[in-house]
């Protein structure tokens, strides 16, 4: 794995059970002396609480964005699907609500003006010099056509796509214009995350807008590849815990799952709650 936007990144687990992903979250969780972005927080026995709470009895105050579920760019049996989850929530006593949250909109552009501008500065030393793949030159080439050309090609286009934006962006005339404005947005969306957390203990959303599409099939149109990610940045930007869990499957075969987010620092919540909740959707 290498440095991306490095306020945002990340390691996800893939896990067949919340079991495993509580394993694995003990181990990479906690003070790394090679990440100057983690956390210094006790890293809790999460596997362990998992069995000592494997229950989740107590009615819960759960909160939907409505924005997210009336996007024009979510999949109508998706939407269906995740309205009939939270009803059978409400059944066993969950009072679960929509709350406005109007800055949805923004969240995806925030997300990769913000992003591809950390990505430029981080990507640029792989150079082919300090680090990186370098290219083979001809015997009249200097170090700036190394330079180019080990960028060139040791870089695929999306890849290149992000550093040309996340330049721009960073670039003297439009700093101001695109950088800080995000900076200000991401600001706004951590007030607004903070505020809905006084009043409720999770935030749930879809995962996707869709089903997986295939490989290459965004590959012209990278505006509607970036636009899939729409639910799944937000814990990125405003710093919280999150988790998908596969609860559903499409008419058309593919799984599609369920975000469930909760406030920083309460992945031993967040385990317990979505262990609760895949036991509910077996029921």
């Amino acid at each position: 794995l290498i440095a991306y936007a490095s306020s945002f990144d990340q390691i996800g687990i893939f896990s067949k059970n919340l079991y495993d992903a509580a394993k694995v979250l003990e181990v990479i969780a906690g003070e790394d002396a090679y990440d100057s972005t983690v956390s210094s927080e006790k890293v809790l026995p999460y596997s362990l609480l998992m069995q000592q709470r494997n229950e989740q009895t107590r009615p819960l105050k759960i909160a939907y964005f409505k924005e997210a579920l009336e996007h024009p760019g979510l999949d109508s049996e998706i939407a269906n699907a995740f309205h009939s989850y939270v009803a059978k929530l409400r059944s066993q006593g969950h009072r679960v609500e929509a709350v406005d949250f109007p800055l949805l909109q923004y969240v995806v552009p925030a997300y990769y003006v913000l992003t591809t501008a950390e990505a430029s500065s981080n990507l640029s030393r792989y150079d082919g010099v300090k680090y990186g793949y370098r290219a083979h030159l001809a015997a009249q080439d200097d170090l700036t056509s190394l330079y180019k050309k080990s960028r060139s090609e040791g870089f695929g286009k999306e890849v290149k796509r992000r550093i040309l934006l996340g330049t721009f962006v960073l670039s003297a005339g439009y700093y101001d214009a695109y950088f800080s404005k995000a900076q200000q947005v991401r600001r706004l969306l951590v007030e607004q995350n903070d505020q809905i957390f006084e009043r409720y203990a999770a935030i749930l959303s879809p995962t996707v807008p869709s089903t997986a599409f295939t490989i290459g099939e965004k590959r012209n149109n990278p505006v509607e590849m970036y636009l899939a990610d729409i639910y799944t940045v937000y814990a990125n930007l405003v710093g919280i815990p999150g988790v998908s869990l596969p609860l559903f499957q499409h008419s058309n075969g593919l799984p599609f799952g369920m975000q469930v987010m909760m406030p920083q620092f309460k992945e031993a919540e967040l385990l317990v709650l979505s262990n609760y909740l895949m036991q509910l959707n077996q029921q």
